[in-house]
């Protein structure tokens, strides 16, 4: 018989950088005032549903759920694990004036639906409209868009003609681990759902 494990009590305020979770980081576009874009990633993000709602958690301060509500409109990106510098760039703090000059060195392209950007070389992209923002979640806000477009590069959809375990093996998916660390997902095996089981 195994030896039981040892657990060590958590503080609920902090407990989430004292074990390693698993979720996507994905690159949120919205356009400032002045139409300039601003790119962010973030890792508290995840479909809401499956009805095409999509939401992801912001701080209220932050510029990225300013201009959402400004514009009523996001965009959405999954990086592949080639581009985690990149990622990491739209992290930076903007200037004294205001600007963000490491979008710079991102290349980007007009939404096709919303008013928007779409950085290039993610393998699929969201295209959002507001729907509403929840906002007693704490210190955070809950921002939830209805996605309103959709697009996934040839390379990464799904298709009979391909294995899933050899679709990921190609073009593996990238996922950030809290805290602080990021993988590549490229080895996979199919979940043993229950005889019966439906969702």
């Amino acid at each position: 018989m195994n030896q039981p494990s040892r657990y060590s009590a958590m503080d609920p305020d902090t407990m989430w950088d004292s074990f390693f979770t698993v979720a996507p980081l994905v690159l949120v576009g919205t356009l400032e005032a002045d139409g300039s874009p601003d790119i962010a990633p973030k890792h508290q993000a995840t479909p809401l549903g499956t009805s095409g709602l999509f939401g992801f958690v912001c701080r209220p301060d932050h510029a990225t759920l300013r201009n959402a509500v400004a514009t009523d409109c996001f965009t959405v990106g999954y990086p592949s694990p080639a581009m985690v510098v990149q990622t990491s760039l739209a992290a930076s703090p903007r200037d004294a004036d205001g600007t963000k000059p490491t979008l710079d060195l991102m290349s980007l392209s007009p939404a096709r639906v919303v008013n928007g950007v779409l950085v290039d070389g993610c393998p699929a992209h969201l295209e959002c409209r507001l729907e509403r923002v929840i906002d007693d979640l704490d210190s955070d806000v809950l921002v939830v868009g209805r996605v309103v477009a959709a697009h996934v590069s040839d390379r990464a959809r799904r298709s009979d003609e391909i294995d899933d375990a050899d679709l990921i093996a190609g073009a593996p998916v990238l996922a950030y681990v809290h805290p602080g660390r990021v993988a590549s997902i490229h080895e996979t095996k199919e979940f043993p759902y229950h005889r019966g089981f439906h969702r």
